[in-house]
């Protein structure tokens, strides 16, 4: 992907290396109730957060202490901020256009290890999620390596899939779906539904970004083999040896892989219709 001269979001919190103890939210494991029930609608596993909870109560963050307080960005960090800003630039268009909601941008927070979020706190564990409770993205970078080694899905269009992705649900947050969802309870079909979405506003993304020459031969294989691999069908098959497809909540590879296409080749958000 072509993304080195792409604008700079001013929307990044990096908060990699940062001192500082979470702070538990609303008596005892409430916070991570709430933070579960986030991360397992945003993408996430809570599973991790739930054993910690059983163990007596939410997670604490870990005081670090900065490496290197001068150091300059690295590519890491310019990367995700170029995305954003590609994002930002996209939607700020699309969304207005196609379906008359007023955009508004959210932030993307960098942190190592674990995290504070209006949701709760949160650990590397979760995998990147959104908190519609205060309109941000969060990712450790730890993931993309993960994405890599353990998902068999390298490339640097995997790794905007993934930031696509998240941002796709602050799209659905301002469109009113998250709520919907939210309002409903666990329920893995609307769960499912919301992530498909998301996919395929990924792809509406990517289209935007492909219409702005940024997309290189092989761009879209990279992140059609990152949806196919975070399938709950794959994920089953690599982590318990079958596969339960009542318990899924993100859809199978062959439902990510479909939507996020769905949007790459049309550009519209009509085509993202999944809650009927």
């Amino acid at each position: 992907m072509r993304w080195q001269d792409l604008r700079q979001s001013g929307n990044i919190d990096d908060r990699r290396g940062v001192g500082g103890r979470g702070i538990a939210l609303g008596g005892g494991g409430i916070g991570v109730l709430i933070l579960a029930l986030g991360v397992w609608l945003c993408g996430g596993d809570p599973s991790q957060l739930l054993e910690g909870l059983q163990g007596g109560g939410a997670p604490q963050t870990q005081t670090t202490t900065p490496a290197n307080k001068t150091a300059a960005p690295d590519q890491s960090r310019q990367f995700v901020g170029a995305i954003m800003g590609s994002l930002e630039d996209a939607w700020k268009q699309i969304l207005p256009q196609q379906s008359r909601v007023r955009y508004q941008d959210p932030k993307l927070v960098l942190f190592t290890g674990q995290v504070q979020s209006a949701c709760g706190v949160a650990g590397a564990s979760t995998g990147p999620f959104y908190c519609p409770g205060d309109s941000k993205l969060y990712l450790d970078f730890s993931f993309f390596n993960e994405l890599e080694r353990e998902f068999k899905a390298p490339g640097d269009f995997a790794q905007a899939y993934v930031i696509a992705h998240e941002f796709g649900h602050h799209i659905q947050n301002l469109t009113g779906v998250m709520d919907k969802v939210q309002r409903a309870g666990q329920n893995n079909r609307l769960a499912v539904a919301l992530e498909l979405q998301a996919d395929c506003y990924a792809g509406i993304w990517a289209n935007y970004a492909q219409k702005q020459g940024r997309v290189d031969a092989g761009d879209a294989e990279e992140a059609i083999r990152a949806s196919a691999a975070v399938g709950d069908d794959m994920i089953q098959k690599r982590t318990q040896g079958y596969v339960v497809p009542d318990s899924f909540t993100h859809g199978s590879s062959q439902q990510r892989m479909q939507y996020f296409t769905k949007g790459f080749q049309s550009g519209d958000m009509r085509q993202c219709e999944t809650l009927r």
